[in-house]
């Protein structure tokens, strides 16, 4: 942070106490340490909701893929920094069909961080994306790389594309982009089809034609740090801070001003008596006659006023409070009463507590974003999906062992026929479900009210290694248990062949006789009507 930039010294010193950086450092690590978790399911009312397990499955499993190919985590600690320093953070997800993805698949869904500067909302007195008439994204890219997409794209006038330069936005030599071109990307919905379609731009000419995204929402993510009425830019978290880091600036340097001038002592001699003052250490110093009591005094310096450092502590520590930054919340504090710290920790997070559920919303929104990028774009793919259990059946009744997983194709396009809601679980609070979520399994299971099959179907992940491989064995061994029973007692297998006599012929089921003849009975109408023979 270049606090005394633009700023005249007139000679003073320009030291710089930079706790803003600690306040913004804590503020954003409270906010986005939590682990966050994002899980789709099925709304509710859905009809048929069994039938949608097997495509939240694959939501999930691609939202933890994509959470990883992204690198949320990291992204969100950028997103909230911005948000807390600038006021606005902002996420734009696009679909690059550049990159190979997953299982060697060209295209690929992709999230970056981007300046709220450089976001231009249609509706500027409205801070919400999604009821936007238009959003305009403004990127530098290398005039090279412009040029050949606008050609690629059949842009009439592409040859006379040129670098720009910002020179409002330089500061320094290092901010110099000569050899770049300013991009304008438009967003807009189509307000019959509702969906969202894009055009970009340069200065001189377009870039890409309007093409439709087939996506109903904006592919963009904002956030603010603090609301302002009227206006879709926030307040940043050190808005109303800076006045107080530039009086501590100003404190520390009137200091050391002072501390340089009057703080250490001076020599005053008799010039009459000496001709030069020898300030060596043990060096002898000559006076041409008279007493020498006074030839020489020492001046002490003035003593420092401890009201300043006073007061510069003062101050520093009031602005961290303020922001929920005590020492007890950094660990400062002693260990002696662990539930009296915790108490504390959680109280002095309270502040940011409003902008952490900011937050979260705004992840909610990206992961809306991504289900309808992979709706319109994944197509049919293969995936990884837990085995079924007809094709578990079928493996037992072969002898042979079934996968724990098998690649099946999945139809992506079908989740817009599927009504989905996503559910955040987040940070301890997500712990404590699960610990309790186990609790209650072993309860159960102590019990005798469900098995260990049950129990291990519907404990978290993580916690049983290979989980469900073990399942897959359980079942497998219950199958064949219910297998051998069957055929002692002369039953065929449940999805299984008849069990044999000793010739090898199968032994079916005795119904009743069937009796021929030209008659209409009661049996026969039975039959008719269900296509089953009644037994007994």
């Amino acid at each position: 942070m270049k606090q005394w930039e633009g700023v005249e010294a007139n000679g003073l010193p320009t030291p710089q106490e930079n706790f803003l950086k600690r306040v913004v450092g804590f503020t954003v690590a409270t906010v986005t340490t939590d682990n966050i978790n994002v899980n789709a399911s099925a709304l509710a009312a859905t009809e048929n909701t069994d039938e949608l397990i097997r495509p939240v499955q694959v939501v999930n499993d691609e939202f933890a893929a994509l959470t990883e190919r992204n690198r949320v985590p990291a992204m969100l600690r950028v997103f909230a920094r911005d948000a807390a320093v600038d006021g606005d953070g902002c996420v734009y997800t696009y679909w690059d069909p550049e990159v190979t993805g997953p299982k060697g698949r060209k295209g690929d869904i992709r999230s970056e961080v981007i300046d709220n500067t450089r976001v231009y909302f249609g509706n500027p007195n409205d801070r919400q994306v999604q009821s936007q008439p238009y959003i305009q994204i403004a990127t530098r890219e290398i005039t090279r790389r412009v040029k050949l997409r606008a050609k690629k794209a059949g842009m009439e006038g592409w040859e006379s594309i040129q670098s720009d330069s910002e020179s409002t936005q330089q500061t320094d030599d290092a901010k110099r982009t000569d050899d770049k071109t300013t991009v304008l990307l438009t967003l807009w919905r189509d307000e019959e089809s509702g969906e969202i379609w894009a055009y970009e731009s340069c200065r001189d000419c377009g870039v890409r034609g309007p093409w439709d995204l087939n996506i109903r929402l904006y592919p963009v993510v904002w956030l603010n740090w603090d609301y302002v009425k009227d206006c879709y830019h926030g307040q940043a978290m050190i808005t109303g801070l800076i006045p107080n880091q530039i009086a501590v600036n100003k404190l520390w340097a009137l200091s050391i001003h002072s501390a340089t001038k009057m703080a250490f002592p001076k020599v005053i001699y008799n010039k009459t008596l000496i001709s030069r003052w020898d300030n060596r250490a043990g060096a002898a110093v000559g006076i041409a006659g008279g007493d020498v009591n006074n030839v020489a005094r020492i001046l002490e310096g003035s003593p420092f006023n401890p009201m300043t450092g006073s007061m510069i502590s003062q101050l520093v520590k009031n602005t961290e409070e303020s922001m929920g930054a005590t020492g007890t919340a950094m660990g400062e504090g002693r260990a002696d009463n662990t539930s009296a710290i915790i108490a504390l920790q959680r109280a002095a997070a309270t502040p940011s507590e409003l902008t952490k559920q900011n937050l979260y919303q705004a992840v909610e929104d990206l992961y809306r974003i991504y289900l309808e990028f992979m709706a319109e774009y994944y197509g049919t793919r293969p995936v990884d999906s837990e085995t079924p259990e007809q094709v578990r059946q079928a493996a037992a009744f072969a002898g042979i062992e079934a996968p724990d997983t098998i690649t099946m194709d999945f139809d992506f396009s079908t989740l817009r026929e599927h009504p989905m809601t996503i559910k955040l679980d987040v940070g301890a609070s997500s712990y404590y479900s699960e610990i309790a979520s186990i609790q209650t399994l072993d309860h159960l299971l102590q019990a005798g009210q469900i098995d260990a099959i049950q129990y291990l179907e519907r404990i978290p992940d993580g916690y049983v290694p290979a989980r469900r491989a073990l399942v897959a064995e359980l079942k497998s061994r219950r199958a064949q248990q219910e297998q051998m029973a069957q055929m002692q007692m002369g039953m065929p297998p449940e999805g299984g062949a008849p069990a044999a006599d000793g010739t090898g012929m199968p032994i079916l089921p005795q119904g009743p006789e069937l009796r021929g003849g030209s008659g209409y009975s009661a049996l026969q109408r039975q039959i008719n009507q269900t296509g089953e023979v009644p037994k007994g």
